[in-house]
């Protein structure tokens, strides 16, 4: 048989061991609500209470489980949910180094593949991204410098024709006009020589006529070199300069476009070089991450100890909800809590404490543990934290049960050694311990017109008497003032001077009673004489009808409320157990002569419950039956 067989089988019959012990207990209270014969009968059937005197403690008592004090917790620290397929036997002593746990890591070793593609297809496009950087700054010098010189160029043309062609042209055209105006000079002064000499005869008229056309040429060519004059100021030479101006303009503008160009195909090469550069380093990173994640699915010991599950640890601190054992093929989750390794030899109790005794348990109480599995140990210690919210996990199982897990430092002593963690406890808090205090049964109290009032047995005949309370150990309550022992006091004092509204009850009670509604600690069989039962303390002790014995009338009175004689699950308050045990032919219907001879409580959804039966109606979701509180 398997380790993870023989600890289910554990926990089924320790399981089917405390449904019982509860049916028994419920059998045991029911007993005792219809069964109930006080000490101090007074020769009648009321029952009644001498009060005592003598020492009295105040507890609160809570289960929870052993822990070790200081520990080392080892968890998942493999993202997402995986499975495990090695584990160390559970209660392994261990070195520093030794593997405890291994976790699939298939999954994670197919994500590696992939990622090294990934890894080298960023790479690639890293180093391109790189090479194309110094490709686009090579081709915006290139661009840079033949802009520039163009520019230059341009500046250059305007002033070589601002300077020296235009001059230069200017230079020419005026030798041209001064030469052709000497030229027409001499050509008129040959042609008056010509002239005389045709008329003497000594020369022809075709020559004269040749040198009359010379002259007009002379003119013509004249005319001609000033129109070019004229032609090279007012159109030549300005269009040539705005041409060369416009040049060094453009050139310019280029060049500035050309330089705003290459500096964003720069920038925009460097953008994609570093974007390509850290989607590389990204994907470097995952796979870095992948691989410590493969490295984190072997879990080592972090120092030497001995091997605790932490299902085995925890397990009862979640009250009642069931913890799958830790187990080779177990699915676990990131930061789950999977081993717990003892690095000291102190232990702590962790418990639960239900809301209604916050009032009573404080830092520093001292308390006496008992652990299951040691019968006839006890342990003592103190109060070290109490939580200040409820425990989630019980919030969520049953909101209208509020656990406060509670820390209590044991003391060390020769027989801690004894102690293992996981072990179930029992936490004993003392609240106050009296040395000699009057005391009574809580449910000889009762409130009329908001004070605590007793009803004292006297000559046979009942007196109401206003007392002063203290604290309850949920079965006995501290008289402040107002009773001496030796008195007698009704266990079943009338109903009827008290107020029974649900509002008032639960003040009263809460006032009354230190706002406890605990379960009961411990019930004493009910026929032993002066043992009082115990009650809910939102309960009022119901009182006998008539001469003082109990009469199903009265049950009847206060459940029929159609009055057909007959009481439906619909009519009856109380717990449903309760009803189950009461009709005993199971037509889903109480009759009269399956009607307890005791009466009920108040009736009241969430006032009370059957008297002496301990059912506190504002703690659902505890088991009925008996705990060890309050002893």
């Amino acid at each position: 048989m398997t380790e993870t067989h023989k600890r289910t089988g554990f926990f089924r019959r320790r399981s089917l061991k405390i449904i019982a012990a509860v049916v028994v207990a419920a059998g045991l209270a029911l007993w005792g609500v219809f069964s109930f014969e006080g000490d101090n009968n007074n020769g009648g059937s009321n029952p009644t209470f001498m009060v005592r005197r003598g020492p009295l403690r105040i507890s609160v008592t809570e289960t929870g489980t052993i822990q070790a004090r200081e520990k080392i917790i080892v968890k998942s620290e493999v993202q997402g949910k995986t499975s495990i397929i090695y584990l160390i036997d559970e209660g392994t002593r261990v070195k520093k180094g030794d593997l405890l746990i291994e976790l699939d890591a298939s999954s994670l070793l197919d994500q590696k593949i992939d990622q090294e593609i990934r890894v080298q297809n960023a790479e690639a496009a890293f180093i391109g991204a790189r090479e194309n950087l110094a490709v686009v700054e090579n081709q915006a010098q290139s661009d840079m410098d033949k802009a520039e010189l163009t520019y230059d160029f341009a500046e250059q043309d305007l002033n070589k024709y601002r300077q020296g062609e235009y001059p230069n042209q200017l230079k020419e055209v005026e030798s041209k006009i001064t030469l052709a105006e000497e030229e027409l000079a001499r050509a008129r002064e040959k042609v008056e020589w010509s002239r005389k000499l045709f008329g003497e005869r000594y020369i022809s008229q075709t020559e004269l006529e040749a040198d009359e056309l010379a002259e007009k040429k002379k003119e013509l060519d004249l005319e001609l070199a000033r129109n070019e004059l004229d032609l090279l100021e007012n159109y030549t030479h300005k269009r040539q300069l705005a041409q060369l101006e416009s040049d060094v303009k453009q050139s310019k503008m280029a060049l500035e476009r050309v330089s705003r160009k290459a500096k964003a195909d720069v920038v925009q090469s460097e953008a994609e070089l570093k974007a390509k550069e850290s989607e590389f380093k990204r994907q470097e990173d995952k796979l870095n991450k992948i691989d410590t994640q493969i490295q984190k699915t072997k879990i080592y010991a972090p120092a030497d100890g001995l091997v605790i599950y932490a299902t085995s640890a925890n397990q009862g601190r979640h009250f009642g909800r069931g913890v799958e054992p830790l187990d080779e093929g177990s699915v676990v989750q990131e930061r789950q809590e999977l081993i717990h390794l003892p690095t000291t030899s102190g232990y702590n109790a962790e418990v639960g404490v239900y809301e209604a005794s916050l009032d009573k348990v404080k830092k520093d109480l001292a308390s006496e543990v008992t652990v299951d599995a040691l019968p006839g140990e006890k342990f003592t210690g103190r109060v070290v934290s109490i939580a200040p919210l409820p425990d989630a996990q019980s919030v969520f199982l049953n909101p209208d049960l509020k656990i406060y897990n509670t820390l209590i430092y044991l003391d060390e002593t020769e027989n801690t050694n004894l102690l293992r963690t996981g072990m179930s406890c029992t936490a004993e808090i003392v609240v106050e311990e009296y040395g000699s205090a009057t005391y009574i049964p809580v449910q000889a109290v009762l409130r009329v017109k908001g004070v605590p009032t007793v009803y004292i047995v006297r000559d046979g005949k009942l007196e109401p008497r206003a007392v002063d309370v203290g604290l309850d150990n949920n079965r006995m309550v501290r008289i402040v003032k107002g009773l001496e022992p030796g008195e007698v006091v009704s266990l079943s004092p009338p109903l009827e001077p008290a107020t029974v509204e649900a509002s008032g009850m639960r003040g009263a009670s809460e006032e009354t009673f230190g706002s406890s509604r605990a379960l009961p600690s411990e019930r004493e069989p009910a026929s032993a004489p002066g043992t009082p039962l115990n009650v809910d303390k939102k309960s009022t002790a119901v009182p006998s009808q008539g001469d003082g014995r109990p009469q199903g009338a009265g049950f009847f009175q206060r459940f029929d409320l159609n009055g057909d004689g007959r009481i439906s699950k619909d009519e009856f308050t109380g717990p449903d157990e309760m009803f189950g045990r009461l009709d005993r032919n199971g037509d889903g219907q109480i009759s009269k002569d399956e009607a307890p001879a005791r009466p009920s409580g108040s009736g009241r959804p969430g006032g009370g419950s059957f008297s002496g039966q301990g059912f506190p109606a504002g703690d659902r979701g505890r088991q009925p039956g008996p705990s060890r509180g309050g002893q």
